[in-house]
């Protein structure tokens, strides 16, 4: 019965991302871009389900079962930080989409001054694919460990079978399939983790019997860990901050940003974000209630692996058919993310590295069964925990991307010099914040993005940031708007 749930939600998937072929154009603006005419409302759903990946189901709840009520400050300080990136940037974002025409992230920011800088191009994509394809590994892991844990496979079948179906329906449609897609997801991602929390809390009789029960576990309902960086005050509150970049670190992901760049009307952004955010932090609360009730329920986990938590309380807490619909949701979940991942990184192989003489649709596409191979090849070889694998891309991407961002869009015009600079500086910051285990204290991305906007501060101090061109921004994406469904343009 588990087995029948699941496999008939996962056709149910397939069918919808492999329908979009309908309304495929068969350009790569149409493959990477869905051709710039996606209603807002798709955009915000989209986007809850691409940010909210297989590391929900598994890396978050696995996190919070080791880390207690502390991890509470992962959720607010990733939807404030979320929040405040959007206002910051992606109206900005989407009216250079319009003037450019460019079809990947990396390719944007490389022309977003109206002038190509070549090597920003190149060191974008490299990085995107690199980091991207350890994401998209880390969602194909995630799916591996949840059929593990419910029929007892090895790991690999469901990392094998996630790529599968990401591959059909993603040569089918495109962004469009993944988009398309992600609606019918997210739905059951909702569906799977309300079921699971409500009956966890209800298995335990009722909300007051949970919270007695999870505050007997001591230091589980501790505000903050008791291994600060700082001790005192300053200690939590750089704790709470650290996690806030952390949401702020979303402008730097190119498989979100390009969802924003397919939005049909940048007038019609605040409509998408009242989707995204509400969902997101719906979910993102019943995600963190299961990861503290499964320390309940699985305290032998603690020596084991946490990230089993989730599949293995569906099995204690649900009936059959019900656990099939939350596999399923972990497999949503995954697919959603690991598509657009794949798509990102095909982009920025086509579009930034290749030849223009190489940017048919199907070398795309080939190029797309190429990336998922490369994701599937690090899941099978690279580190098992999701946690792990999703946050060092996250930082790592959020270093290289968001400083720069944040730049372009308030009106900073750095030279190549300086935005290489940028782009190189701050990711070594972060990733050395990791290898000396300060991660653990506060989140690396902070340290990274921090950097790359000191840098850009002293190389514009020194005379290295042109003035400011923005007044000719709104003029020029309004006229070309009519253009941006065409194929990419050059800078």
């Amino acid at each position: 019965m588990i087995l029948a749930s699941f496999l008939a939600a996962l056709g149910f998937f397939l069918i919808v991302g492999m329908s979009s072929f309908v309304r495929s154009r068969g350009t790569t603006a149409d493959y990477y871009l869905a051709s710039g005419v996606v209603h807002p409302a798709l955009v915000g759903v989209s986007a809850f389900a691409t940010n909210n990946s297989g590391y929900m189901f598994i890396g978050v709840i696995g996190f919070t079962y080791t880390s207690g009520l502390a991890a509470t400050w992962l959720m607010v300080g990733w939807i404030v930080g979320d929040l405040l990136g959007s206002l910051a940037v992606h109206r900005q974002l989407k009216l250079r989409a319009l003037q450019s025409g460019e079809l990947s992230f990396g390719g944007l920011l490389a022309c977003w001054g109206g002038r190509e800088h070549r090597t920003v191009r190149i060191l974008g994509a490299v990085l995107t694919i690199v980091f991207l394809g350890a994401y998209a590994a880390a969602q194909l892991s995630a799916g591996g460990k949840a059929l593990q844990s419910i029929f007892g496979w090895n790991a690999h079948t469901g990392a094998v079978l996630v790529a599968l179906i990401v591959v059909l329906y993603c040569l089918a449609g495109g962004l469009r399939a993944s988009i398309w897609t992600d609606l019918a997801q997210a739905a059951v991602m909702l569906l799977a983790m309300g079921v699971l929390l409500w009956a966890a809390v209800d298995g335990l009789g009722g909300l007051g019997a949970s919270l007695d029960r999870l505050r007997a576990i001591p230091g589980h309902m501790n505000w903050f860990p008791d291994d600060l960086l700082i001790p005192g005050f300053s200690g939590a509150a750089l704790f709470a901050v650290g996690w806030l970049f952390a949401g702020l670190s979303a402008i730097g992901q190119p498989h979100l940003m390009i969802r924003f760049m397919a939005l049909d009307d940048p007038e019609r952004l605040a409509h998408a974000r009242i989707w995204y955010y509400t969902l997101f932090a719906i979910f993102y609360a019943m995600a963190t209630g299961v990861g503290l009730l499964a320390r309940v329920y699985l305290p032998e986990l603690a020596s084991l692996d946490p990230e089993l938590a989730l599949p293995t309380m569906a099995l204690q807490l649900l009936p059959a058919l019900v656990v099939g619909v939350v596999l399923a949701g972990i497999f949503a979940a995954t697919m959603s993310t690991a598509d657009s991942l794949v798509l990102s990184c095909s982009a920025s192989f086509t579009h930034d590295l290749a030849p223009r003489s190489t940017r048919s649709l199907w070398i795309s596409k080939a190029v797309t069964l190429t990336v998922t191979a490369f994701a599937l090849a690090i899941s099978i070889a690279g580190p098992s925990s999701v946690f792990t694998l999703v946050i060092l891309s996250w930082s790592t991407l959020a270093s290289v991307f968001a400083p720069l961002v944040v730049v372009y869009a308030r009106g900073g015009r750095p030279s190549q010099a300086l935005a290489v600079t940028m782009m190189i500086l701050s990711p070594l910051v972060a990733l050395l914040w990791r290898y000396f285990g300060l991660h653990e204290h506060i989140y690396e991305g902070m340290p990274g993005i921090l950097t790359g906007l000191l840098v850009y501060y002293v190389g514009a101090r020194l005379g290295s940031a042109p003035a400011d061109e923005n007044a000719a921004l709104h003029g020029a994406a309004n006229k070309l708007a009519s253009d941006q469904r065409s194929e990419s343009k050059v800078c």
